[in-house]
């Protein structure tokens, strides 16, 4: 018996839309959390960003000798921190488009909005001038001035950055303070049982849609840093190499 090619076309098109549709779902899912999703991206991103610039000041102690690990370790960063970057700029475009859900959410306080552009500012100042340092090389004359710029500008960073997250410290408890399986669930729970108005008052243990996106954007930024810092390995040479490491050793004592 022949098959109704009008019937078979129909099909066609319905399985194509049907998949279009579960795609559109699918995306929606990594897109999805509203305020309390940005949030718990934004506070796990900037935890992430701690841990790995506390490696980054262990190795200042002994820049000498730990100077490829300081490179690599600060290119490794530009992923988590561009992500950073990224959660707490939306937030911002959000509220400031007039958006119902960050209304309600609201601003940050007072003081924590002063000080996100200084150090949205010294963040770029920071590694700007930590990359041109790295491309210029230990033999450039300009290279006393711009180690200066970037070692009093991770400094200031540092200051600041550590009242930021003091001023944010009630979000990051309430994120952490909970059970292993409950913080399991925080970020990988699906979106059943979850009304869309409630997202934003959703306590530490009730269940965040978007999970999925926030696993691969932390481990995309991860790995966008990691990239970038294996790729870029071949110019720590001049920083490295014997040259290199008397200039550095004479600048880091003159410095103190």
């Amino acid at each position: 018996m022949l098959e109704d090619p009008i019937s078979s076309q129909t099909r066609a098109q319905r399985t194509v839309h049907d998949r279009s549709r579960g795609g559109g779902r699918y995306l929606r899912g990594l897109t999805a959390g509203g305020t309390e999703g940005n949030e718990r991206l934004t506070v796990l991103t900037g935890l992430l960003v701690i841990v790995v610039t506390a490696a980054v000041g262990v190795t200042i102690v002994k820049i000498g000798q730990l100077l490829w690990l300081h490179m690599f370790l600060g290119l490794l960063l530009i992923g988590p921190v561009a992500l950073k970057l990224a959660s707490t700029g939306y937030r911002f475009l959000r509220y400031y488009t007039a958006n119902p859900r960050y209304l309600t959410k609201g601003p940050p306080v007072p003081a924590l909005r002063i000080m996100a552009p200084v150090i949205v500012l010294l963040t770029v100042i920071m590694f700007a001038s930590g990359i041109v340092l790295l491309f210029i090389g230990p033999g450039s004359s300009s290279r006393a001035t711009i180690v200066l710029v970037h070692k009093v500008s991770f400094i200031a960073w540092i200051a600041l950055t550590a009242f930021h997250v003091l001023g944010h410290l009630p979000e990051i408890v309430r994120l952490v303070r909970v059970s292993p399986k409950s913080r399991r669930a925080l970020i990988t729970a699906p979106e059943r049982g979850l009304r869309r108005s409630a997202v934003s008052e959703a306590r530490p243990t009730e269940r965040v849609p978007g999970g999925g996106g926030r696993w691969l954007s932390l481990g995309g930024a991860m790995v966008i840093g990691l990239v970038l810092a294996i790729v870029l390995i071949p110019d720590f040479a001049s920083w490295t190499g014997s040259s290199g490491q008397v200039l550095i050793h004479h600048h880091h004592h003159h410095f103190h």
